[in-house]
């Protein structure tokens, strides 16, 4: 999740009233991108809420070889805040609740319960600790949890800091979203969720996610090691109003159709969820494109990624759902934009990867500051494995692809040592910088 909210930035269109667009050209990169093996997932871009293209690659089963199709369903993560937050919007103007509620009135055991806020929650400005975060976390998200054993983890947990004195995203907050939901509606998340906006949207593939079975056309999730391998199901009780929905890319375009459209929340609540305060909306964050306001949310669970954009002024959506993530998500999303606003566009080359021993990427180790970002990046090794970290971000591998070059595919990161200067040139989509080595 930090790293599709670090790269979205690089999102860049060119002509947003485009009517037409070559599919020829977009049916190549998903063709290419299945092929060599660097994704699997579907793709769904609609305009005025008419669906214009769609595409689907790789499978639901790698095991049994069972194909994905433009109606398979994926776990879409985060997204699922966004509906979340649309149904507590709901309830505000329903006048069973107000932005301003004190968390006290639900959770008066949670540190700092008398000081937050709805909107905090809604807008991560809590300063409560992030639940997936946890060191522990691994060894119970694939249990069933209870309320009473997750609320025992947030009111032990420290505040990250005071109440609306910063932004920093924690699936806690919207985890006590859906219980506060829950309990004003006298329902399940999921009956609510089902009743004001599934049934009143039409969706005919979205619903609260359960264990994964592929006979009811649902994916799993998979990490590409030397072939696709399985990834662990997170129980849905874990996430529930924070990433437990299950749905097509075809039903979230919908989904965000009806939403910036006026069919689920009045104007004036909308425009709540878009206003931006320290980098979050209510369920939206704002991505920079072609000097447009789009909004939309990422997720990430288990081995899925997923995103969703939508440009209101063009009433134009684009989402992409994926079971398997080699090539990253951003970048077959901005390929995808390109193609579709006829910016000048090559399809990727896919080179293997060089083989460097543990001794030979010793030069490239120690870490690396530039004074215009806020973090700095860890160069270190794994055996014969080039690790790259980024300060309170994420940690990935790469691989050598010419000489001082390496790359991750998964994370669309470039970088080029410059050992002379002692220095690190980072390429992430179409930005790039110099770090210098400490």
């Amino acid at each position: 999740m930090k790293l599709n909210r670090f790269i979205i930035a690089f999102l860049i269109g060119c002509n947003l009233n485009a009517q037409s667009f070559d599919k020829v050209k977009l049916d190549s990169l998903f063709s290419l991108i299945d092929s060599k093996k660097k994704g699997m997932g579907s793709i769904s871009i609609s305009k005025d809420g008419k669906e214009i293209y769609k595409n689907t690659i790789g499978y639901i089963d790698f095991d049994t070889k069972i194909k994905s199709g433009s109606n398979t369903k994926y776990r879409i993560g985060s997204i699922t805040k966004t509906f979340t937050a649309t149904l507590i919007m709901q309830l505000v103007e329903e006048k069973k609740l107000k932005l301003e509620t004190l968390l006290s009135d639900f959770f008066p055991d949670v540190p700092n319960a008398h000081k937050i806020t709805v909107e905090h929650l809604l807008r991560h400005r809590s300063g409560i600790y992030n639940l997936t975060e946890d060191k522990d976390f691994r060894t119970w998200m694939m249990i069933p949890q209870t309320r009473a054993q997750m609320m025992a983890r947030v009111i032990k947990s420290k505040p990250q800091f005071e109440p609306d004195q910063d932004a920093k995203y924690s699936n806690t907050n919207y985890l006590l979203l859906s219980y506060i939901l829950e309990d004003l509606e006298g329902k399940t998340y999921q009956e609510v969720l089902h009743s004001k906006i599934i049934v009143p949207c039409n969706l005919k593939n979205t619903y609260y996610g359960g264990k994964i079975n592929p006979k009811k056309n649902e994916a799993y999730s998979y990490v590409m090691n030397s072939n696709w391998q399985i990834q662990p199901e997170t129980d849905m009780t874990v996430p529930i109003g924070a990433g437990a929905i299950v749905a097509s890319p075809r039903d979230l375009t919908i989904f965000y159709h009806n939403l910036f459209a006026g069919k689920l929340v009045s104007k004036r609540s909308l425009l709540e969820m878009t206003t931006i305060v320290g980098h979050y909306g209510m369920g939206l964050v704002q991505f920079p494109y072609d000097y447009k306001k789009s909004l939309g949310h990422s997720g990430g669970i288990d081995g899925f990624q997923s995103m969703t954009l939508y440009v209101p002024d063009e009433q134009l959506s684009i989402s992409y759902l994926s079971n398997g993530v080699v090539l990253s998500l951003n970048e077959i999303l901005v390929a995808a934009l390109d193609i579709y606003f006829d910016r000048e566009y090559e399809l990727p080359k896919f080179s293997p990867a060089l083989k460097l021993t543990a001794d030979e990427l010793n030069p490239y180790l120690g870490t690396y500051k530039n004074q215009e970002f806020p973090f700095e990046i860890t160069i270190k090794k794994e055996d014969a494995v080039l690790i790259v970290s980024a300060k309170d971000g994420p940690t990935f591998p790469v691989v050598s692809y010419e000489k001082d070059k390496f790359k991750s595919d998964q994370a669309g990161v470039k970088i080029q040592f410059l050992l002379k200067n002692n220095e690190m040139l980072l390429q992430l989509g179409g930005k790039k910088a110099i770090f210098k080595r400490e």
